[in-house]
């Protein structure tokens, strides 16, 4: 524990848990055994921190190597924050109680755009100099990593590397360039260890590029200034996850904290194409983990932690392919320990109340869908591909299994909006009132409502849309305020104004750097909590930089504007993006299923009268293979196939293969006579297509 931190002042404060350290599964590595560290800095409180997947992963991955020590630290709360500098404490980390600046890096994970200020607080309190350039070769190197890296720009001048995409490899492969720039007398400086980690994939260096603007103060283009930076950095993908660490003795808190629970990450990347979606287009493509491995995964964090709940996660759990028998084995495993098996929520298209029933034999909890919008024009508009229908369907089930409240997540501020839209969402919570009553004979059903507000995020094809502005996003809020005067129905929503600041640092440029460093000045900080947000403050400090926020929120881009983003790629391109924004300007589904990095390219259709979807599957392909209730899927064996196992039956694979043959030309002749059509529903699965020694198979369902 951080001597510092005495009796008095750990009493004096709110969760001193969070800054004691020394829990259970936390790894400390002397001095000696220490050649490259790293501060693993989460941009939030303890309890925030610790639930954060990420920050497990890469802690386990360092640490198992070697000579590399990760240690942890968040961000003291401000009753805290005000004991640390009337002390005179540093902020130090929980494992080894080192002081930031005494670090070789201090690594910060972008998960929210409105945690910016907390980044260059921790860093003043850690001592270490919050603008790059300061920095001198004494001090640590500040690397970025997380969602928000794919436009990292408004932070450009606070940070020195950035990881883009999944980190696993690249951290360890730049803290390993790291130990061996040391062992070769530090050349070249601070620039000379730069200009080495620039060679590496993923790893992204502000100070090589500058921007140029426009004369409208539109972004003219982000160029290189060191020949030796490529003129795109392009996000680093882990290929088989059956193939990396997952850690299964994490840290188990003393203090309770958001996911005090197993958290056990099924695939990566997400099935659907949801057009407001970030996270679903930036990780790309969908990687599962095999169910055994789960399995076996499950079973040492049960063994190593003593949680009693194991959450599944994923961006949509429901559409791991294996979930039902591998849900149904692992509760069977765990029956006797009284261990549950929980889904972050549940998709309103492949709702089984069978699974459901399993998943709350052991802790009965309430069920939660997201239809997202209350229209189906909306629906179609965000490609969300659910429909009223889907919905009744699913709470239909569920209150006849005995369930009796739901909770519906829908967003408000979506491009193309009308009130009649809006209140939609509040006809849909009573319909599903009124379908509780119409089944079970009585009253009492608890629908709690929840709408956010929505912001347009980079690398969607919603990128271009302008934001609702305040007045309007409140105005939506009180429309569907009154509209949910109803008994037994509870309407939540946050202020629009962090909404507002969240859409300029999404989509802001290197300008807002200034803005950014001069709030903090004046007291910005933990921006995403409500009792410590100050609209204002962040309002005029934009002002005094010459800025205004609706530059950034207010305007529809201009089809061939650039983006401050676009040096940053994730694999998804610029003209898919474009063709999913004018179809949802249309009101249409995607039908025809176009690859993400040529939108040029076919391949596969969906047909809604026959529920069928033929795909490409063929390697290097990643697919999105199937429609809701679609009784045809192509697969992907790679993950599965055990070639010493199908020797005995090489003529019957001839065979299927020939099959799969004559399949694909029938589905080239149902292409060619099909014509247009209006598609009705998202794609709902993605697998990653691998090389197999063939084809991909076509089973039936």
């Amino acid at each position: 524990m951080n001597k510092e931190l005495t009796i008095d002042i750990l009493s004096s404060v709110a969760k001193p848990a969070r800054y004691t350290g020394d829990e259970f599964g936390s790894i400390v590595k002397t001095p000696e055994e220490t050649e490259v560290s790293i501060a693993l800095a989460f941009p939030d409180v303890y309890e925030i921190g610790m639930s954060y997947l990420g920050f497990k992963i890469l802690y386990h991955i360092v640490n198992k190597e070697r000579g590399l020590a990760a240690e942890r630290v968040c961000a003291p709360w401000t009753d805290m924050e005000a004991k640390m500098r009337g002390h005179g404490i540093p902020l130090r980390s929980l494992e080894t109680n080192k002081v930031l600046k005494d670090f070789d890096f201090v690594g910060f994970t972008l998960q929210y755009e409105l945690s910016y200020s907390n980044i260059l607080n921790m860093l003043d309190l850690g001592q270490v100099p919050v603008l790059a350039a300061e920095r001198s070769e004494a001090d640590p190197f500040v690397v970025v990593g997380g969602p928000c890296v794919y436009n990292p720009e408004p932070l450009a001048d606070v940070f020195d590397m950035a990881v883009i995409g999944e980190g696993e490899e690249v951290l360890v492969e730049l803290l390993n360039a790291y130990r061996e720039w040391k062992k070769q007398g530090r050349s070249g400086g601070r620039r000379g260890f730069l200009e080495r980690a620039v060679k590496i994939k993923g790893i992204y260096v502000p100070s090589f590029y500058k921007t140029e603007y426009n004369e409208d103060k539109t972004v003219k283009a982000v160029v290189p200034t060191y020949e030796g930076a490529p003129a795109v950095i392009e996000k680093r993908v882990i290929k088989d996850l059956n193939d990396v660490d997952f850690p299964t003795a994490p840290v188990v808190p003393f203090g309770e904290i958001v996911h005090d629970r197993i958290m056990l990450e099924v695939f990566r990347g997400c099935t659907r194409g949801c057009r407001f979606c970030h996270a679903g287009m930036v990780y790309r493509p969908v990687r599962e983990r095999h169910p055994e491995v789960l399995k076996a995964l499950a079973r040492k964090l049960v063994d190593n932690t003593g949680y009693n709940e194991i959450s599944l996660v994923s961006l949509s759990t429901a559409d791991y392919t294996c979930l039902a028998p591998m849900i149904h084995d692992m509760i069977a495993e765990f029956k006797d320990e009284r261990v549950s098996v929980s889904l972050p929520s549940l998709r309103i298209d492949s709702f089984s109340v069978d699974l459901a029933k399993e998943v709350q034999a052991v802790r009965k909890s309430g069920l939660t869908f997201a239809p997202e919008a209350g229209s189906q024009r909306m629906r179609d508009v965000i490609n969300k591909g659910v429909t009223e229908e889907d919905l009744m369907n699913a709470v239909s089930a569920a209150f006849k299994s005995g369930w009796s409240s739901v909770k519906l997540y829908f967003m408000i501020g979506l491009p193309g909006e009308t009130d009649e839209d809006v209140l939609a969402i509040a006809d849909l919570a009573k319909k599903v009132q009124y379908k509780y009553r119409e089944i079970t004979g009585k009253g009492g059903c608890k629908v709690t409502v929840s709408a956010s507000s929505f912001v347009p995020k980079p690398y969607t094809p919603f990128q271009w849309s302008a934001q609702n502005s305040m007045d309007e996003l409140r105005r939506k809020q009180y429309l569907l305020k009154d509209a949910l005067k109803v008994k037994n129905i509870t309407f939540q929503y946050h202020d629009p104004e962090t909404s507002i600041m969240e859409a300029v640092f999404a989509r802001g440029d290197r300008r807002l750097g200034k803005a950014l460093y001069l709030a903090w000045q004046r007291g910005a900080k933990f921006d995403g909590w409500s009792e410590q947000f100050d609209y204002e403050r962040w309002l005029q400090a934009l002002q005094d930089c010459g800025l205004d926020k609706e530059f950034y929120i207010a305007r529809e881009r201009g089809e061939n504007e650039v983006f401050p983003w676009e040096h940053i790629q994730p694999a998804v391109s610029r003209a898919f993006l474009r063709n999913e924004y004018k179809k949802a300007q249309r009101g249409e589904l995607t039908q025809r299923i176009h690859c993400a990095s040529d939108p040029d390219s076919l391949d596969g259709v969906i047909f809604l009268d026959q529920r069928r979807a033929i795909i490409d599957a063929t390697a290097p392909h990643v697919v999105e293979p199937d429609a809701p209730g679609a009784d045809e899927l192509v697969v992907s064996l790679y993950h599965t196939i055990d070639a010493g196992k199908l020797a005995p039956h090489r003529d019957e694979v001839k065979a299927l293969f020939a099959r799969n043959a004559a399949l694909r030309g029938r589905a080239a002749r149902y292409i060619a006579s099909a014509g247009p059509g209006r598609a009705i529903c998202s794609l709902r699965r993605e697998f990653a297509a691998g090389q197999p020694p063939g084809r991909g198979l076509q089973r039936q369902l």
